[in-house]
């Protein structure tokens, strides 16, 4: 068993990090609001650390799922950052949301240190990790991964290698990209069945034993059609996540019509006060049957 770290205790980390210490390993936990901290160490044992520096010491692995860029940033290389307290050959995992720039530099800053770094996104949702069934996709070195995949088997149902220090955040732009159009067709569909008077329920059971099946259908249709959107990864997030995906897209030169769009119809989400609605609020953007 591991000794190891979890910084950043939110809807994800929290979790996660105590599938890590259901699992047998021994985990000391840091979150920027101390009162979060406590409230795991009630829930879960272990101990708090008052800085990502402290509670990395003496750790084979420290993971991280923060909310971006800059917040990783900090819990690495700030002043009380994780790589000050890290031993040499101790390896980070990152679980946070972020760019593959930013992969690509803590890897590299890792490296000079004599540290491992794997960024590795994951995606699922609170309930994937809240029932440890997180899918995790990984850049980084073979070995590195090797030694801290059966760590994060703790609370994931599939991980994989991607590639090399950024592919694991590149591959989680893919997952976004696919999910922005999948939730927007979804919201098409359910309006539609709803202004032609059809049955939603009986709409989605039948279309969704076939072509148009997929998780956002099964888990998001019933919750699009009553209008409630406290399920799951809120507005905020995704546009986060979205605008990674375009400045990347901008760099590379791929074409993003679809998302670009969507990512403006969150924007309208935002502005009915749905900052913090879960994804499948893109239907409240649209005129509902009846006028009403």
């Amino acid at each position: 068993m591991a000794k190891a770290a979890f910084l950043g205790l939110g809807v994800m980390g929290f979790p996660m990090a105590g599938h890590l210490q259901a699992s047998g390993h021994a985990v000391t936990v840091y979150n920027r609001t101390a009162a979060k901290a406590d409230a795991w160490i009630a829930r879960h044992g272990g101990r708090a650390a008052a800085t990502p520096r402290e509670a990395a010491a003496g750790c084979d692995f420290v993971f991280a799922c923060v909310g971006n860029d800059d917040d990783l940033r900090q819990v690495t290389i700030g002043a009380d950052g994780a790589f000050h307290g890290m031993t040499p050959g101790a390896i980070f995992v990152d679980h946070t949301t972020a760019s593959a720039d930013v992969a690509r530099e803590l890897a590299t800053e890792a490296t000079a240190r004599g540290l491992g770094f794997i960024d590795a996104p994951v995606s699922g949702g609170q309930a994937g990790a809240e029932n440890g069934a997180l899918t995790v996709m990984c850049g980084g070195d073979a070995g590195q991964y090797a030694r801290v995949e059966p760590v994060i088997a703790s609370f994931a149902r599939a991980c994989r290698l991607m590639g090399p220090a950024g592919a694991g955040q590149l591959t989680k732009m893919v997952n976004q990209i696919c999910i922005a159009g999948l939730v927007q067709a979804l919201a098409e569909g359910v309006s539609f069945a709803q202004h032609a008077g059809l049955d939603v329920e009986a709409v989605v059971d039948v279309i969704s034993k076939g072509a148009a099946q997929s998780w956002q259908m099964e888990n998001r249709h019933k919750t699009m059609n009553a209008g409630q959107f406290d399920f799951g990864f809120a507005v905020d997030w995704m546009r986060k996540d979205l605008s990674i995906c375009l400045a990347e897209a901008r760099r590379n030169g791929a074409s993003l019509p679809v998302t670009a769009l969507v990512d403006q119809f969150y924007g309208e989400v935002q502005a009915l006060g749905g900052a913090r609605w879960d994804t499948s609020s893109l239907i409240a953007r649209l005129p509902k049957a009846g006028g009403a």
